[in-house]
């Protein structure tokens, strides 16, 4: 099984694995839950390797067989502390290489060519390539970063839910509805939040933006103010790399474009894959790299 290869995809809200053979053809994907090393690095090594085992018996292959498997991982958190050598470590496969979920993202999106990707779902993370040479902007984390992420939004949602409760601002339905969902006990809503991972928080971030289409005031507070981040952060990326394409990706790619300015939206692209595949193509490259095959 020396021959096969994985590419995965670890997210703050799930990971997502596919095995190939050595030339790229996917054979079969799998997924499991939160992948997220800043927030949890042990959960995530056990979530890549069930995603990974996950994949190997989709393609009707022994799950045991990661363990001779060269794998590309893109986790967010790559870029703090030791965390990916930690993890690095602690995999099971017979190669890693790690490197941030953007790079993943890009290369699915882009292919070889240049351009600028937003990654927008749990977390947030900006990348451009240009002749070959990668930027990036933010994927600091949700404690200190994350600006107009899912589990920002998430976050944000509840603390208007709480200043709702106690009369401060106005009530709205998307208050409401937290409200609601809470028995209207703001004790729950303050156990919920410190007991929960920015997957958590970012469950909500649909929520706000169906509120936020039906013009709920709050709702649009919200997105607003997270749309403006988001509009900040490519401005910075695009400077940095002289991007004229971009790609949203991430699972709130197909909800912030109608708020974002039209700068940006002028020069969205649909991407040519997703950041799975990516994954899978920087694993078959770096398996000829190894084997020192030709592409």
């Amino acid at each position: 099984m020396a021959g096969y290869i994985l590419g995965i995809d670890g997210g703050g809200t799930s990971c997502r694995a596919a095995v190939a053979d050595p030339q790229g053809t996917i054979l079969g994907r799998g997924k499991s839950g939160a992948a997220n090393i800043l927030t949890d690095p042990n959960n995530a090594i056990l979530s890549i390797t069930e995603a990974a085992k996950a994949a190997f018996r989709d393609a009707g292959l022994d799950g045991d067989g990661v363990g001779e498997a060269s794998a590309f991982l893109g986790l967010a958190g790559t870029n703090v502390g030791d965390l990916a050598r930690y993890v690095h470590d602690r995999l099971p496969f017979r190669h890693t290489d790690i490197d941030s979920d953007g790079l993943i993202a890009l290369q699915g999106a882009l292919g070889d060519g240049d351009g600028a990707v937003a990654i927008l779902g749990t977390g947030t993370i900006y990348m451009a390539r240009k002749a070959g040479t990668v930027r990036y902007i933010g994927g600091w984390g949700f404690t200190v970063g994350d600006l107009g992420s899912g589990a920002r939004i998430g976050h944000a949602l509840l603390q208007e839910a709480l200043l709702a409760h106690d009369g401060v601002r106005p009530r709205s339905a998307v208050t409401d509805a937290v409200l609601d969902e809470f028995k209207h006990d703001p004790r729950g809503i303050v156990e919920f939040a410190h007991l929960s991972k920015p997957g958590d928080f970012g469950r909500y971030a649909p929520l706000v933006f169906e509120h936020a289409r039906a013009r709920d005031p709050r709702a649009v507070a919200i997105v607003e103010a997270a749309a403006g981040t988001v509009d900040e952060a490519l401005d910075a990326i695009m400077a940095l790399a002289g991007a004229r394409r971009l790609c949203l990706l991430g699972g709130l790619a197909p909800l912030y474009p109608e708020w974002l300015s039209q700068r940006h939206r002028a020069i969205l692209v649909e991407p040519q894959a997703d950041a799975l595949t990516g994954a899978v193509a920087l694993a078959a490259a770096r398996q000829r790299e190894r084997t020192g095959a030709s592409g």
